[in-house]
């Protein structure tokens, strides 16, 4: 399945004129390193010139190769007719708060982040708690929604670059290759090495090995 404008068009006959946004998030599920949303806004009369022309092959992230999804983050991030911001949610925030709450709070700072506030958002997945302004939950919206699909990269692409700073800061661990993710390698690695840092420490895999602290809280 690709995005199309389906749940784009369907806001706007209900609700003409409003303003619309996609929020999405990367790094819920990662045993290290941040969450990151990202929300996109782009106006009525350009989502289909742009799904169309510089956004053709947009798309969910996990379906695109790295290279589509730097490229298309490019595109995003220098194209004049798209609006878009990033919030983040810290390793502390998800380990006081919890993940599904740090998770709506990276959302709500990267809607609050745009260059003004959209009338109402559509965001991937179940109803999000503490946004600033109204929104459509829609499961596997990355896949069904343009400007989801569009929001899904931005914070993935951000999400990895963040990696690939904590891979030379944090040595061993394997972070630009896995994303933080709990992949054989990063267990392995976890259990010769122990937890660093940017490791949850609220995540059970993580817990399980605090007693065995490389470096100091």
């Amino acid at each position: 399945m690709s995005p199309d404008l389906r749940p784009e068009r369907d806001f706007w006959s209900a609700h003409p004129g409003v303003t619309l946004a996609g929020v999405d998030e990367a790094g819920r599920g990662c045993l290290a390193g941040p969450v990151v949303a990202a929300a996109v806004q782009i106006a009525e009369a350009d989502l289909a010139p742009l799904l169309e022309g510089p956004l053709a092959r947009a798309n969910d992230s996990k379906q695109l190769t790295p290279a589509r999804r730097d490229a298309l983050f490019e595109t995003l991030t220098h194209e004049p007719r798209v609006r878009w911001a990033v919030g983040q949610a810290s390793v502390g925030e998800i380990d006081s708060l919890n993940i599904l709450r740090a998770t709506h709070l990276a959302m709500r700072r990267a809607l609050e982040g745009l260059p003004g506030l959209p009338g109402h958002a559509l965001v991937d997945g179940l109803p999000v708690k503490g946004l600033p302004i109204p929104h459509t939950a829609l499961v596997k919206g990355d896949a069904r929604s343009l400007l989801i699909a569009c929001a899904s990269i931005l914070a993935k692409v951000t999400r990895d670059r963040l990696c690939a700073g904590l891979d030379a800061r944090f040595p061993g661990y394997g972070f630009a290759a896995h994303k933080g993710y709990g992949t054989a390698a990063h267990l392995a690695a976890l259990r010769r090495l122990g937890p660093c840092p940017c490791h949850r420490r609220s995540f059970a895999p993580v817990a399980a090995l605090q007693d065995d602290l490389p470096f100091p809280d």
